[in-house]
């Protein structure tokens, strides 16, 4: 079967009350209603055959992820692949996920050059950044270079793409937006292994650490006429 047969999508939502919400505080529904592209950077975040291939809702955000590099990079901006890193074995990992385990996910970037660690389907362009973070976090103090690089390009928004989208990218989202990033989590660009635990983090994202909007809204803003 191809990876295409078996890609599925999030049926992805926010409840209509958080919507009212931030619309009674702030007067508009979406915290940022423009994007620079040349501040922006795409953060994919471990699109690597361990998880992709395994989750059909990974597979099934590759066409969107994609569309939205080729259009980022057209406009000047940034795109960042983060992988997992092998790190050093920790005492507390073993403990919580069992030594077993918790080897299986130390090893789950894979090795080699990081840009053929990536899903097959992705192509790293000159100008990308790629990193490896060794936390769920790509902007977790001293755990990935990912921060300092944005910050050297003048970066100021992000938009968190990739997997697992209630753990890896969750955290991001969170930590950047702790660090000082505009953050958008894009809806149907990241995935979990359930619709329930995808839209959780949605909730949480949209309600306290940032916006949250489909590819296509974001494909719009990217490409809409300078102010």
């Amino acid at each position: 079967m191809s990876s295409e047969a078996q890609a599925k999508v999030h049926l992805w939502r926010i409840e209509d009350r958080e919507y009212a919400r931030h619309e009674q505080r702030r007067g508009r529904r979406h915290a940022f209603t423009t994007i620079e592209p040349r501040r922006t950077a795409l953060i994919v975040i471990d699109m690597v055959p361990f998880f992709v291939a395994e989750n059909e809702y990974c597979r099934g955000i590759v066409p969107n992820i994609g569309q939205l590099a080729d259009t980022l990079r057209d406009a000047g901006g940034t795109v960042a692949w983060v992988l997992p890193g092998a790190g050093e074995p920790s005492a507390v990992t073993d403990e919580f996920l069992g030594p077993d385990i918790a080897e299986l996910f130390r090893r789950s970037g894979g090795e080699g050059p990081l840009a053929g660690r990536l899903w097959e389907e992705f192509e790293v362009h000159t100008g990308d950044i790629l990193v490896e973070k060794t936390a769920a976090s790509a902007f977790f103090p001293g755990r990935c270079p990912l921060p300092s690089q944005l910050e050297t390009r003048g970066i100021d928004t992000v938009l968190i793409t990739g997997t697992v989208t209630n753990v890896c990218c969750e955290s991001s989202a969170r930590d950047a937006s702790t660090l000082g990033y505009r953050v958008v989590m894009v809806a149907d660009a990241n995935a979990a292994r359930r619709d329930e635990e995808h839209n959780a983090t949605l909730h949480t994202v949209y309600r306290s650490f940032g916006d949250v909007r489909p590819t296509a809204a974001l494909l719009a803003m990217l490409t809409a006429p300078a102010p």
